[in-house]
């Protein structure tokens, strides 16, 4: 808690940094100077009330206890704020004083909670629960290794009761079941890790590798029908986003430089990188450059500006002879598209929602509201019902008007929609696959008819 009688500037302190190789990053007084500034700020402006229950929760503090004052803030009250944030980035998305716009206010809220979640955990360590969470390919490894008895037991009450009391992990939380074999062994058997000199290479991610890797199978196929010689690359690692949630830069920059060890001589040899999950390309294309140790940053910032969405790499083609409209089967009128918070903190659009408005009679609706998930947060007792509450807009937008198709690109907001709308949304690679095939095919049960067809 800071003393100051005085007006607090908007302008930066001299303790901002993002950078956790700044001295600065990891020092108690300079990073409370930058929180008593930055909640100055948000105090003032106040637009970001909606998104998540920090800022109402510290605008409630300021108000009712602190006579407007933020520096009167506790340690314990502070903590209880940035507790209180998951990520979303939507904040960012709509704050107009950060970085992304050249403001000189530089307020980046999510990247403040980042820093002091790094230092808090420079102190503490991880806790039992943000060790297991933060390592999703061992929780991967793990439940192969159980024969799929990891999947009974997290739908037996017992278990999941024990879960809670040990892990923290709510009960009655849906979670992802784990496929019995990952998608990078099908690629291998598929013979499609081929080595560097492809035109992409698809970073699958941890929840594509372990949870459900048809959708990286449907991702090859799409690629391949549009003539795009795509590849995929053995051993990568989870991007490092559970772990950095809870402040673990180690192992965020150990996933790192192990990803980049893997993936670089691809981009040496001009591939682009297609991350399947719109967090994993976030990750490696905002924070990987700015977070990494610094011998690890130019090839960071190179990686950086080869990552792309599949959907943005695919409509970047879709004028060239090779992209093919040649659908078999259509999802019918209405398609509820879900817009994942993380891929509008890249600000490249909505692409995969644009090309699965290409097939005949699609005219996807789009849902801007954040379903809540967001990682890890849903899982945790303290975030389940919150998440609940913060994706009630985008549960209620999804279902009006009424369609049997739900798409998204987030598989994690796929699970949240199921859990607490009663229908999981598909990735839009899957869509397009599917649609691309004939009802007796494995296509959508509507055809498409010789008028509807592409031009």
């Amino acid at each position: 808690m800071s003393d100051s009688s005085k007006p607090i500037s908007y302008a930066p302190t001299d303790g901002l940094t993002y950078d956790p190789e700044d001295p600065r990053y990891f020092d108690g007084g300079m990073l409370q100077k930058e929180i008593d500034r930055v909640f100055e700020v948000c105090n003032g402006c106040r637009m970001c009330f909606k998104y998540c229950d920090v800022f109402p929760s510290l605008f409630k503090l300021v108000d009712d206890t602190h006579a407007g004052d933020v520096t009167r803030l506790s340690e314990q009250q502070t903590d209880r704020v940035m507790e209180q944030c998951f990520q979303c980035k939507l904040c960012e998305v709509q704050c107009p004083y950060t970085p992304r716009d050249s403001h000189p206010y530089q307020l980046d809220f999510p990247k403040l909670v980042h820093r002091w979640a790094a230092a808090k955990h420079r102190e503490e360590g991880s806790s039992l629960r943000d060790a297991v969470l933060g390592n999703p390919d061992l929780a991967g490894a793990m439940a192969r290794a159980s024969f799929g008895m990891m999947n009974v037991a997290n739908k037996i009450p017992a278990h999941r009761w024990l879960m809670e009391k040990v892990l923290g992990v709510h009960r009655e939380k849906l979670l992802p079941e784990f496929a019995a074999s990952t998608f990078e062994k099908w690629a291998k058997q598929q013979g499609k890790v081929t080595g560097v000199g492809a035109e992409v290479v698809v970073f699958q991610t941890c929840y594509v590798q372990h949870n459900e890797p048809q959708i990286g199978r449907d991702a090859i196929e799409v690629l391949e029908h549009q003539g795009v010689k795509a590849t995929c690359e053995q051993g990568l690692k989870c991007c490092g986003m559970p772990a950095w949630e809870h402040g673990d830069l180690d192992t965020l920059r150990e996933n790192a430089r192990h990803n980049l060890d893997r993936l670089m001589p691809h981009v040496e040899a001009g591939a682009k990188v297609l991350a399947i999950n719109p967090t994993c390309a976030m990750m490696m294309r905002r924070e990987y450059p700015e977070l990494l140790a610094k011998e690890d940053r130019e090839r960071a910032k190179k990686l950086a500006a080869a990552v792309m969405d599949p959907g943005e790499y695919l409509w970047g083609i879709r004028k060239e002879p090779r992209f093919k409209k040649d659908f078999q089967s259509t999802p019918g009128d209405t398609v509820s598209y879900h817009a994942p918070c993380h891929l509008r903190a890249q600000a490249v659009g909505f692409k995969g929602r644009d090309l699965i408005g290409q097939i005949p009679g699609v005219q996807p609706k789009s849902v801007l509201e954040c379903c809540g998930h967001d990682g890890t947060f849903a899982m945790k007792t303290e975030g389940f019902e919150v998440s609940k509450r913060v994706g009630a807009k985008a549960f209620d937008e999804m279902k009006e008007p009424q369609a049997e198709v739900w798409v998204t690109e987030c598989p994690l907001a796929a699970v949240q929609f199921q859990q607490h709308a009663g229908v999981k949304p598909m990735h839009p690679l899957s869509v397009l696959a599917k649609a691309y095939r004939a009802p007796d095919q494995g296509g959508f049960a509507k055809p498409v008819k010789k008028e509807e067809e592409p031009k």
